[in-house]
């Protein structure tokens, strides 16, 4: 029986030797993770104490201050969904989560600028307390970094953990389904023991060492968030947008509306109208 030569085992190496290393994989998700539980320990850390922030140093009264932080809740809320629809639709998650977490920076630096600076913020009898109406470009510059922010949380949210699921989804891996459920636990795990270092960690640092503090570590941390993301671009799978769900929901709903007037045809067992599909 002849062996192989060694002409022959090098053709057989070879090409192992050469293939590209594959993307995607266990060694993106650390960074993926850690992008997502950084946003949440610097934006859940803002809002507990954003009520006295606002109506002790811009001087609004409750209701305001209170309408203003529902306000902030709801966009946060509601922008993950238009997040996801262009993500899936036109801009692709990568990009979407890359997105997020520039414009989440971006928010998090002027509201720390809004405690930096005086001339961001009203003037404030320090005894009495009362402070002067706060300004028009002082409102539009607290304003702006909440929509940054409210903008920047609808991106990361709406598509961190399904590009994520991207990195890990083999169909062709028997385990696939192991695997994905232990990215689901490991992902859901690290936001919620960031939301506890948000409400324990941050709130103590903005009332022991005041906002100064209290609002630039959560920017520090969206900026070593966005550092995490960017670290690991070469090894992600970026999967292309989709045809765009609008067209299609639009489309069935004019099938619809044509089709109004058919008749369905009746079936002789209970006299009652039924849907065949067509061939």
């Amino acid at each position: 029986m002849e062996t192989p030569s060694d002409d022959a085992k090098n053709t057989i190496r070879e090409p192992f030797l050469k293939a590209p290393a594959s993307k995607g994989g266990f060694r993106t998700v650390p960074f993926i993770i850690a992008n997502e539980a950084l946003e949440r320990v610097a934006s859940v850390g803002l809002s507990p104490n954003m009520i006295l922030y606002l109506t002790k140093e811009y001087g609004m009264e409750t209701a305001a201050a209170a309408t203003v932080i529902f306000s902030w809740s709801a966009a946060n809320s509601l922008a993950p969904i238009l997040g996801a629809f262009l993500a899936d639709s036109y801009v692709g998650r990568y990009r979407m989560v890359g997105f997020g977490t520039i414009l989440s920076f971006l928010g998090m630096a002027l509201l720390w600028l809004t405690a930096m600076f005086p001339q961001a913020r009203p003037d404030c009898d320090q005894f009495s307390r009362i402070c002067e109406p706060p300004t028009a470009p002082q409102l539009l510059l607290l304003y702006s970094s909440f929509g940054l922010m409210s903008i920047g949380n609808g991106g990361i949210r709406s598509s961190s953990m399904a590009f994520g699921a991207d990195q890990l989804d083999k169909r062709n891996n028997p385990h696939n389904a192991e695997t994905l459920q232990s990215f689901f636990n490991w992902y859901y795990a690290s936001i919620s023991f960031a939301s506890l270092i948000a409400v324990t960690l941050i709130v103590y640092i903005q009332d022991n060492l005041g906002w100064k503090m209290g609002f630039g570590v959560p920017a520090v941390l969206m900026f070593v968030s966005a550092i995490s993301f960017y670290l690991a671009s070469p090894f992600y799978i970026k999967l292309k947008a989709r045809t765009s769900l609008l067209t299609g929901f639009v489309q069935v709903l004019v099938a619809s509306f044509r089709n109004r007037h058919i008749n369905l045809p009746i079936s002789r067992a209970t006299n009652e109208p039924w849907y065949q599909q067509p061939l």
